[in-house]
C-alpha cells in the first residue's frame, strides 16, 4: 500500500443551495488516520462522499492516491444471496481472491454466517458485513461513515483491530462518527468549525 494518501485543500460543499462547510484541509499519508466529528446535518456524509469522488466539491481540491473503499449506510449487498455469495460479487469486481474474503469474514467474526442469506442478518451483522466488504477489497484508502452504528462493544473492538492492521500495512483511514470509536485517530476534524452561511 506504499504511496496511499488522501489530501483535501480548501474543500467546500454545497447542497440544495446551501453552503454546508468550507475551507476543510486534511492531509493523510500512508499509515495516517483521522476522525471526522460533528452533529447530524453538518455535512459529515457529504464530505465522505466528496472524498470518495461520489459528490463534487463546491470549492477546493481532493487528491486521492490509491483505490478507495467506502462503508456507509448503504449495505450494497444482494439481500437474497448468501453472505459469502454477496461479498464474492464485490471481491470479483475488486480483483481479490477467496482467501482475502475469508480473512475479512474472519476479521469481523462472520465466518459462521457465511452461508446465511443477507436478508436474515441482524442490523449489527449487516454492518459487520459492510465493513468486511471494505476489508476484503484490498483498497489502500478506507472511508468509514458512521461505522459504529449498530455495533456492540465486541464488534467495535474487532473494527478497531482491523483498522490498526490496515494502518500498520500503510493504509489510510478516514472515519466519520457522532459517537466515540476505538480507532487510532491522531487527527480530529470537527466539521462544525467549518460550517458556512447560506448562499441562496
Amino acid at each position: 500500500m506504499s504511496g496511499a494518501a488522501l489530501r483535501l485543500s480548501g474543500v467546500a460543499c454545497a447542497r440544495g443551495g446551501r453552503l454546508l462547510f468550507r475551507g476543510v484541509d486534511l492531509s493523510l499519508e500512508a499509515g495516517g488516520s483521522a476522525l471526522l466529528r460533528g452533529p447530524n446535518g453538518v455535512g459529515k456524509s457529504s464530505l465522505m462522499r466528496i472524498c470518495a469522488g461520489l459528490l463534487r466539491e463546491a470549492a477546493g481540491s481532493v487528491e486521492r492516491c490509491g483505490r478507495i473503499a467506502m462503508a456507509d449506510e448503504r449495505l450494497a449487498l444482494d439481500m437474497e444471496q448468501s453472505l459469502a455469495g454477496a461479498l464474492s460479487f464485490w471481491a470479483r469486481i475488486d480483483g481479490v481472491d477467496g482467501a482475502a474474503l475469508d480473512r475479512a469474514l474472519s476479521a469481523m467474526a462472520l465466518t459462521p454466517l457465511r452461508d446465511m442469506p443477507v436478508r436474515m442478518l441482524s442490523t449489527g451483522q449487516r454492518k459487520r458485513a459492510a465493513l468486511a466488504r471494505v476489508i476484503a477489497s484490498g483498497a489502500p484508502v478506507w472511508l468509514l461513515d458512521e461505522p459504529g452504528n449498530g455495533l456492540d462493544d465486541a464488534s467495535l473492538a474487532l473494527l478497531g483491530s482491523c483498522v490498526e492492521r490496515h494502518l500498520a500495512d500503510g493504509g489510510v483511514v478516514l472515519a466519520a462518527s457522532h459517537q466515540p470509536l476505538p480507532l487510532p485517530a491522531p487527527v480530529t476534524l470537527d466539521l462544525i468549525d467549518y460550517a458556512a452561511e447560506d448562499v441562496a
